[in-house]
C-alpha cells in the first residue's frame, strides 16, 4: 500500500495534538486537567483501534484472513486498555495511555511491513503517537 495520504488527513490529525498540548499544559500548571486528558487519550487510543476495523472491513471477503482477523482484533484491543486506564488511578492511567498509544503504532509498523497498513499513514502516524504520549507521559509524571 503506497498511496498518499490527503492532505486534510495531516491537518486534522496535527489539529488532534492541541488537545493534548493543551491539557497537558493545564496538568504541568498545576490546573486539574488530568481526568479530561485521560479521557481524550482514551478517546484517541480507541479511534486509532478503529482504523483498523475500517481496514478489515475494506478487504475483499475471503482474502487475507488472518490478516483480517488480526486487524479486527487490534481494532478492539485498543478501546479495551483505554477503558482499562479510565478505571486506574490517574497517574496509571495516563502512563497506560502513553504506553498503548507508541505499542499501537509499533504494531502498526509491523503490519505496514507486511503491506497490511499505507505507509503514508504510519509516517503520520508515529509523528502524532509521538506528539500525543509524550504529552500523556509529562503529565503523568507531574502528577504528584
Amino acid at each position: 500500500m503506497t498511496a498518499s495520504l490527503p492532505p486534510l488527513a495531516r491537518w486534522l490529525g496535527a489539529a488532534g495534538l492541541l488537545p493534548f498540548l493543551g491539557l497537558a499544559g493545564g496538568v504541568l500548571a498545576g490546573q486539574a486537567w488530568a481526568p479530561a486528558l485521560a479521557a481524550y487519550g482514551a478517546t484517541i487510543l480507541a479511534f486509532l483501534g478503529a482504523v483498523h476495523w475500517g481496514l478489515a472491513l475494506a478487504t475483499p471477503e475471503g482474502a487475507g484472513s488472518r490478516a483480517t482477523a488480526l486487524r479486527l482484533i487490534l481494532g478492539v484491543l485498543p478501546a479495551l486498555v483505554g477503558w482499562v486506564a479510565l478505571l486506574l488511578p490517574l497517574r496509571p492511567g495516563l502512563g497506560l495511555l502513553a504506553l498503548a498509544i507508541l505499542a499501537t503504532a509499533g504494531i502498526e509498523s509491523l503490519a505496514a511491513r507486511a503491506g497490511l497498513v499505507p505507509r503514508a499513514y504510519l509516517r503520520l502516524r508515529w509523528a502524532l503517537s509521538l506528539g500525543a504520549a509524550g504529552c500523556l507521559g509529562l503529565a503523568a509524571v507531574a502528577l504528584r
